[in-house]
């Protein structure tokens, strides 16, 4: 993965925008490109285009959609960008987080309007951390079925999309200006494509085990649990030019991923009464702190595991979750009537666990907050039959990247933009702040449609010029 000079190079053939990577971030700035009114190819490393996208819920948290207004519910992109600012603590700019905020709502309408791309809203539970439902998804609740539908619609649009095609360098003027790609076919033969504009959509470097470790070692012995083809590729060209990094150490975890079968269990389960017990039978957290900042704390418990234990109501709420549906296939899900049936069931001391409860029990009782921090409404006090599920800690992806401008233009380190390189997801810097704990849900996604539309639509004015 180099940066070469673009001086004397003829190439193969020329587009005016190329975007690599063919996630959810890659196929909207397709959209929004051919949108404007350019010839737009996606080049993909996979096969089978998947990404981060396809190992998400795919939800999209958006404010004042169609769906929402029809829904009752009351929101506003400031409001939202409060609710990102305030999940990090203020670790991340007010103007970034409402720069997504204001292109969320429009953009999940767009996508329904001019590409049929189906979403619903998610109601009947908020998610920590956010103060409306704003969360937009296929019904399924499944990446998988959202990416899917954005492959369908950039088909439709007859937008070319390469797979088997792994950009290997870029070639950059004494400017700075992006000139062309150069991609590797699975045969091994290498291709050069010329461009006006390049769009990074590659991800970030969840897959590199090296970045993690040097960014972010908190969980770097962790399961990664993302896709392994993000191997921080935007980032490491990004840095040989000159672009800024920032909030390397931000990343999505996950403290409820079942175990040994790797599928994330919702977090809706936690929203309900929820908790999270070690092996030896004792809660460890705050658990509505959310459910990223819970996978280095599962990671450090005791054989790296905890059991998510929660009631009828929790498995209601989840069972709109395709996840979820499969994790009670193939048996994780255990259930008792009474707690000693369940510390029996799963190994841990029948005595923590029914101490663990009696505090619960307390703390809503008195409307006080626990010993972490956590208030538990009466009605959110678990009841019998009680469900379980072992689960571990994960790293999903990272968000950290590439400082982008409200164009999501990539930018120098003294701020100025490069001519025409543009990134999204988690190629660029999200909107999580500086470390796990600024993940509010829905962030990968959010930042990854919005600044990919941003992303296209610049690129494509860009070309225009040229």
């Amino acid at each position: 993965m180099t940066v070469l000079s673009a001086e004397g190079v003829e190439f193969d053939f020329e587009i005016p925008v190329v975007v690599v990577g063919a996630g959810a971030c890659g196929l909207v700035a397709a959209l929004a490109a051919h949108d404007e009114g350019q010839q737009v190819l996606i080049l993909e490393r996979d096969e089978n285009p998947s990404g981060s996208t396809s190992l998400s819920a795919g939800l999209i948290p958006a404010p004042c959609t169609k769906l929402q207004k029809d829904a009752g519910i009351e929101d506003s992109p400031e409001l939202f960008a409060r609710d990102l600012v305030a999940k990090t603590h203020d670790r991340t700019p007010h103007d970034q987080a409402l720069v997504l905020a204001r292109t969320a709502g429009p953009m999940i309408d767009w996508l329904m309007d001019k590409h049929q791309v189906e979403f619903e809203l998610v109601t009947g539970f908020t998610y920590p951390g956010h103060s409306r439902m704003r969360m937009h998804g296929p019904k399924s609740r499944t990446g998988a079925d959202l990416e899917q539908s954005l492959l369908s619609a950039v088909s439709n649009a007859g937008i070319d999309l390469v797979t088997g095609a792994s950009v290997e360098d870029l070639y950059v003027d004494d400017t700075h200006r992006i000139k062309g790609v150069r991609f590797r076919r699975p045969d091994g033969v290498l291709e050069t494509l010329g461009c006006q504009a390049l769009v990074l959509a590659c991800c970030g470097f969840a897959g590199d085990a090296e970045m993690v470790r040097r960014y972010i070692p908190e969980i770097a012995d962790a399961e990664c649990c993302g896709h392994l083809s993000n191997t921080g590729d935007a980032i490491k060209w990004g840095i040989e030019i000159g672009a800024a990094v920032a909030d390397m150490g931000a990343y999505q975890g996950h403290g409820s991923v079942a175990h040994p079968h790797s599928l994330p269990l919702t977090w809706a389960v936690i929203t309900k009464g929820g908790v999270l017990i070690n092996t030896k039978g004792k809660r460890f957290s705050n658990e509505m702190r959310g459910y990223s900042e819970h996978g280095c704390e599962v990671a450090a418990q005791p054989d790296h595991v905890a059991w998510d234990i929660y009631d009828a109501s929790g498995d209601d709420a989840a069972m709109g979750f395709y996840d979820y549906r499969e994790i009670r296939k193939l048996g994780a899900v255990k259930t008792a009537n009474t707690l000693d049936e369940l510390a029996a069931t799963i190994g841990v001391p029948a005595d923590n666990l029914n101490r663990e409860f009696d505090a619960i029990e307390a703390s809503a009782r008195t409307g006080e907050p626990d010993r972490f921090g956590r208030r538990f409404p009466a009605d959110q006090v678990l009841k019998p039959p009680y469900y379980a599920v072992k689960v571990n800690g994960a790293l999903f992806h990272t968000q950290g990247g590439l400082v982008i401008d409200d164009a999501a233009c990539v930018l120098r380190d003294d701020g100025t933009p490069l001519p025409n390189l543009f990134a999204g997801g988690g190629a660029a810097r999200g909107v999580s702040g500086d470390s796990n704990y600024g993940y509010l849900s829905g962030n990968g996604l959010l930042s990854a449609t919005g600044f990919g539309r941003l992303a296209g639509i610049s690129a494509a004015r860009v070309a225009a010029e040229m």
